[in-house]
């Protein structure tokens, strides 16, 4: 009885947060304007699927350029003295202390035409480069914006390493990429499957970064989205089908990462 008491404010909060708004964008996914059940906001959606399938592969690219930087600055970063580990992750953690909006503003400075870069490539004789508003553009604000929720996760894991064990395979007669492909990346596959998830959730349902450094030349999912209900093709309906979408899409990748989550209890249960 105490135990349901202590949880009765979590289960409201839920229940109003989650669910309640989550039944309402079902509602409105399976009706029309006037309110009639129907499936012809998911078929419209279907018009949508190159925006989708673009969506996935800039997150898909974002997520993995965020993994091949962050792993091996994490792993240098958990190598280091409590000191300098704490340090470093405050340098990490730095930029997220400013607004995101203020983040992408400095980038679109840095990439335009006349901006920072194009300045210092002229000055030696380079340029000016179309760098704003292309898919680069794009990737590289996500990647610049989602890169420490990456390190993050994979430091968190890669500190709990011990040193030892990679004394032992060096010891064993292991090279360096012997000890990090059987020693240090298994241990480190929960770390990575967070950090994917963190990383590719927000990046294939951004729609502020395609805006800015895309400008609206590159429509993804969540420009889509945004337009359903504030542009002036104004559609409730499909914007919350394209949600649904949106949402199986982000659960499947999250059911995907989730197999690396504990391996060595999956593999327990296996046997």
């Amino acid at each position: 009885m105490k135990a349901r008491i202590a949880a009765a404010p979590y289960l409201l909060w839920a229940a109003l947060f989650i669910v309640v708004p989550m039944g309402l964008v079902g509602y409105y996914a399976l009706t029309d304007m006037n309110g009639g059940f129907t499936l012809d906001n998911f078929v419209q959606g279907m018009r949508f699927a190159p925006v989708i399938g673009s969506s996935v592969w800039l997150a898909i690219i974002a997520t993995a350029l965020c993994l091949a930087i962050a792993y091996p600055l994490a792993y240098l970063i958990s190598r280091k003295s409590a000191n300098t580990q704490r340090t470093l992750v405050l340098l990490v953690m730095l930029p997220m202390w400013m607004n995101f909006l203020l983040r992408t503003y400095a980038w679109m400075t840095l990439l335009e035409n006349n901006g920072v870069i194009n300045r210092l490539l002229g000055m030696i004789g380079l340029g000016p480069y179309e760098m704003i508003n292309t898919q680069g553009a794009v990737v590289l604000g996500m990647v610049y914006n989602y890169l420490p929720f990456m390190i993050l996760p994979l430091y968190s894991v890669m500190t709990k390493i011990e040193p030892s064990l990679i004394e032992a395979a060096t010891d064993l007669g292991c090279s360096p990429g012997e000890t990090l492909r059987q020693v240090v990346l298994p241990l480190s596959l929960p770390g990575i499957a967070t950090g994917i998830t963190m990383v590719f959730v927000p990046s294939v349902s951004t729609f502020v970064i395609s805006v800015m450094l895309g400008g609206g030349s590159f429509m993804l999912i969540g420009d889509l989205i945004e337009m359903q209900f504030l542009g002036n093709a104004y559609n409730p309906n499909l914007g919350a089908a394209l949600s649904l979408v949106l949402m199986v899409i982000l659960l499947v990748c999250m059911a995907l990462t989730d197999m690396f989550h504990n391996p060595e209890e999956k593999e327990g249960l296996l046997l």
